[in-house]
């Protein structure tokens, strides 16, 4: 039995694996069913059997005959870790992923393992978007101290720390990657993506302070970060600051952004200030529609007048506090129907509105007028107000 398997040995070293192939599987049919000696030389034999196939590119049937080895009670445990071993690469090797990244990790928990085989482990779990086992994996090859990582190696583990939401590490392994614009908008938008707008924000203004995302666009997309991550205000002192030094024109999208911004922040004073920039510079009704309600909300009186003094028609508008260009274009919209920027007709909230304004300014005859008109448009709360009025 030995000089079988000391032939077979020479025949493989020869390249004779078709041979090599028959002969062993012959050999261990032949063993099966013995005693321990007999399953013991049975499990030799498939080990052969099994380096012949894989020569011939049968990977996947190699793997099934080191399987089988491996099973055999008598096979040593050296033996039968390193045949694991390579089982699991054969699997691999056969495109059977999940399969060879469970016997791996078997491997390299029973034995510790080698930097080899955990950048492969790290490789077929990415590759199967097991992240986070990937991440795992990787942990213990930080720990372990292994060699430096080549550029491949860490966009690899970059992508994996990402991909498992752990953006810190990930940003720590760029490497020269750091100063890739790329780089930064796909960690970023990976953290979106997982519901994170905080952490996408952070990483954002990570790659906005290293110089790499200073584009018009990527400042832009900074301050949307921030407002969708919970730090609007932020958002807005750096609006400020780019609109005030140039770094942003002052398009209506920026004016309006930074308006949003102090919105959502509740800086009463910029926003309302932000909101009254965009609309002289819009003429939009929309627009001064919105200063009216941010300034309603926040008590602003005068302001909800002064706004909806653009809106409103000219009747019933205190002329002391309207442009007077400002009334000729309301009283000329009203008489054509024109639904511009600055003509569109008032709707029934803008009477509330200002009905109520007026009524907390003390001005009950524009409080009148107002609040009736917002009767007639079906408020339901200007009945309410009118009462209060003496007017119900």
């Amino acid at each position: 039995m030995i000089a079988s398997l000391e032939s077979l040995q020479q025949q493989l070293a020869a390249g004779d694996n078709a041979a090599v192939a028959s002969r062993a599987e012959a050999a261990a049919a032949r063993l099966d069913g013995g005693n321990a000696a007999d399953r013991w030389a049975r499990a030799l034999f498939l080990q052969l059997e099994a380096s012949a196939l894989a020569r011939q590119g049968k990977s996947a049937a190699a793997a099934q005959r080191l399987a089988t080895a491996r099973a055999i009670d008598e096979v040593p445990a050296p033996r039968r870790l390193a045949w694991l071993r390579q089982e699991a690469q054969l699997r691999l090797a056969a495109g059977q992923r999940e399969r060879g990244a469970d016997l791996l990790t078997r491997w390299v928990e029973a034995s510790g393992g080698d930097a080899e085989s955990r950048w492969l482990l790290v490789q077929t779990r990415a590759a199967l978007g097991e992240w986070q086992a990937a991440a795992n994996s990787l942990d213990r090859l930080r720990e372990s101290g292994s060699a430096s990582w080549d550029a491949e190696q860490r966009r690899l583990a970059s992508t994996v720390y990402q991909r498992s939401g752990r953006f810190d590490d990930a940003l720590t392994l760029l490497g020269d990657d750091a100063d890739s614009p790329q780089v930064w908008r796909r960690a970023a938008g990976l953290a979106q993506r997982a519901g994170d707008p905080g952490r996408a924000a952070a990483i954002w203004e990570s790659g906005w302070r290293r110089g790499v995302l200073t584009r018009p666009q990527d400042l832009v997309q900074l301050a949307e970060l921030h407002i969708a991550g919970g730090t609007p205000a932020r958002a807005g002192e750096y609006l400020a600051r780019w609109l005030a030094d140039g770094e942003l024109p002052r398009s209506e999208a920026n004016l309006r952004l930074q308006a949003q911004a102090w919105s959502a922040a509740r800086e009463h004073d910029k926003a309302l200030a932000a909101w009254r920039e965009l609309a002289n510079r819009t003429e939009n009704v929309a627009d001064w529609r919105q200063l009216a309600e941010a300034a309603y909300a926040w008590g602003e009186w005068q302001v909800v007048l002064d706004a909806l003094g653009h809106i409103v028609p000219a009747d019933d508008v205190d002329r002391n506090k309207v442009d007077r260009n400002q009334v000729d274009r309301n009283e000329a919209a009203q008489k054509t129907g024109s639904s511009d920027a600055s003509g569109q007709a008032a709707q029934g909230r803008d009477w509330l509105l200002m009905g109520v304004a007026a009524v907390q300014l003390q001005r009950p005859e524009l409080a009148r007028r107002a609040l009736k008109r917002a009767a007639a448009a079906g408020e339901s709360q200007a009945q309410a107000w009118l009462v209060s009025l003496g007017q119900g």
